[in-house]
């Protein structure tokens, strides 16, 4: 199946800076993707397209959240113990248990498209593209087979770039899909005036009118996506195999049967997926929670809603959409709300090998260097990048959507979740961190305190016509903070370790929130003193004054790091080509 050369491993911040890259990349593509889909599709055809994901993703995390890590503990555990022979039966006990998981949620995603659609959120033009994006479920899950044993063995660059491949699929055939269906949309218009049934007066007519339908063929090229993702992994595990040699194998005890694998798994499988499911569950309620309190705020005081976002009467909202014009404007935002956290991520998935290892080996130096290095990571780059991100968010729109009418709408939103950027990001790694020494429990139990924070809050807030959409956020950010100081100081109690947090976390938010302070300054003066706009931001300049402020934050934050001497000597070493980079380092007395 290959040799010892071909089994590519990396320590956790090597594996994790792989992942990092990749996952910024599969970003920026996204941005491309989600930038013209919401052009070609409109406001109101965007909030179809985010009200189908908030029912595939709960769905969609068992496979790409829970399945994967629980193969991934199982193999890392056994290849720390020299158990080859069972690391390659656990692989084949997870195929049987994707194959089924796969099969069961595609079809579960089919039997609740109705309900979910025309009465639990009351949008029934997302019916569509529910179905579109269903059957990716069973894509993902066997995919996940390969990624889960790659994680498991520390080698990230499967995972990686069979992401690449995923986003790649998405661009080209969600984009192409949804021009195809509006240029049929407005041959209908030009030869009969009426769009699929519907009788259309103007071009914002035909966008609305074709919204249902454009939705579903931009979401079906998610389900593309995951076709050719599944096709490399397949190739790639056939060309490649995992590195375990002969001798290592015939060196290696018996292994367990593969029905008492099978049971292992399937009782690791099942904490997991229901942190990982309780998670999602908690999402979708919470989108089914807004859009009904949306709706009522809007039953009661539509014209203080009105009032409030004129962009509505401009853009000649009917009112029976101004619940998913308001929610796809929200949805811009989520797509920058996940930006940071899903690029953070990546340290839980490279922590998982090695934290498990280090546990079931009773080591606790290195349990302690594994979450350090993951809290400090988090902190060096989400509070940074959070900060910048909420600084220039108005004029980052204005960049990405220039025809936008509803930046106005979308940007506080962005600027909030930026500044609440490490809070969201470092959830999951934590929660990775305690799958990983067995507390899978822990994740379940912050989660249903947290939610029911969010729910109240969100039927409080959101169903306020004066405040509607804007209460949003604030459940949000109540429901990461009760999940991540529980369990955080959990995980510290179970792993015994003791954590600098000056080192960790203090001095890198003080540098992070300083560099976005920068940029929001420059960003300040550029508009508002040398360009004299007063809030008539063009692209071009928008474009302007965020590329001279992420570059005054990048000197900025550089020069702090030396100033606070956050990085030590450790931490370089531990980055690829660390040594190299130590001992430049040192020579410019920038270490702590």
């Amino acid at each position: 199946m290959g040799d010892e050369n071909n089994r590519k491993t990396q320590s956790l911040l090597s594996g994790a800076m792989l992942l990092m890259v990749i996952t910024v990349v599969v970003h920026v593509i996204n941005i491309f993707f989600k930038i013209p889909i919401t052009n070609i599709i409109g406001e109101v055809g965007r909030g179809y397209f985010t009200s189908a994901y908030e029912l595939y993703t709960p769905i969609y995390a068992i496979s790409m959240a829970g399945l994967p890590v629980a193969v991934s503990k199982m193999i890392s555990e056994r290849m720390a113990t020299g158990r080859y022979k069972e690391v390659r039966r656990v692989r084949d006990a997870s195929k049987r248990l994707f194959l089924i998981t796969g099969i069961v949620g595609t079809l579960l995603m089919l039997v609740l498209a109705y309900p979910f659609s025309h009465h639990i959120i009351g949008s029934p033009n997302s019916f569509l593209s529910i179905l579109c994006i269903g059957p990716s479920i069973f894509f993902c899950c066997m995919m996940s087979t390969y990624r889960g044993y790659y994680e498991g063995l520390r080698n990230m660059a499967p995972t990686g770039f069979s992401q690449l491949f995923e986003c790649l699929g998405k661009l080209v055939f969600g984009i192409g899909l949804a021009k195809y269906v509006l240029k049929i949309a407005n041959d209908q218009f030009e030869a009969t005036g009426v769009v699929f049934g519907v009788k259309c007066e103007t071009a914002k007519d035909v966008v609305l009118a074709a919204a249902p339908y454009s939705s579903a063929a931009a979401i079906a090229g998610v389900t593309i996506g995951t076709i050719l993702a599944l096709i490399y992994c397949f190739i790639i595990y056939h060309k490649n195999g995992d590195g375990i040699t002969e001798e290592e194998l015939l060196g290696s005890p018996e292994p367990e049967e593969i029905g008492s694998l099978t049971k292992s798994l399937f009782t690791t499988v099942v904490p997991i997926a229901t942190s990982a499911l309780v998670l999602n569950i908690t999402n979708l309620i919470d989108t089914s929670t807004i859009q009904s309190r949306l709706k009522h705020a809007t039953a009661i005081g539509e014209d203080v809603i009105r009032n409030i976002y004129p962009e509505i009467t401009e853009l000649g909202i009917k009112s029976v959409d101004i619940k998913d014009f308001l929610y796809g404007c929200y949805g811009v935002a989520l797509d920058f709300r996940n930006l940071i956290p899903t690029v953070i991520m990546t340290l839980g998935v490279s922590a998982i090998p090695v934290l498990s290892a280090a546990f079931t080996r009773h080591e606790t130096d290195k349990m302690q260097d594994a979450i350090h290095t993951v809290v400090k990571t988090a902190s060096l780059l989400a509070v940074p990048a959070g900060f910048v991100m909420a600084a220039l968010a108005e004029p980052m729109l204005r960049i990405l959507y220039p025809s936008s009418h509803s930046i106005s709408i979308s940007a506080p939103f962005v600027a909030v979740f930026g500044y609440a950027a490490l809070l969201l990001a470092i959830s999951t790694p934590i929660n990775n961190m305690l799958q990983a020494v067995g507390r899978a429990d822990v994740p379940v139990k912050s989660l249903l305190f947290g939610a029911t924070a969010k729910i109240i809050i969100n039927l409080i807030l959101v169903g306020n016509p004066a405040i509607n959409i804007k209460g949003a956020p604030v459940g949000t950010i109540v429901c990461y903070l009760i999940i991540v100081i529980n369990n955080l100081l959990v995980l510290i109690k179970v792993c015994g370790v003791h954590i600098n947090w000056l080192d960790a976390l203090i001095k890198p938010f003080i540098v992070g929130a300083l560099s976005g302070f920068a940029a929001l300054g420059t960003n300040y003066v550029i508009i508002e003193k040398i360009f004299n706009l007063q809030g008539n931001l063009t692209s071009m300049k928008s474009l302007v004054s965020c590329a001279i402020s992420l570059i005054v934050a990048v000197i900025v934050w550089v020069i702090l790091l030396a100033i606070f001497k956050v990085l030590t000597k450790n931490d370089v070493l531990s980055l690829p080509k660390g040594q190299k980079i130590a001992k430049v380092l040192e020579k410019l007395k920038v270490l702590g």
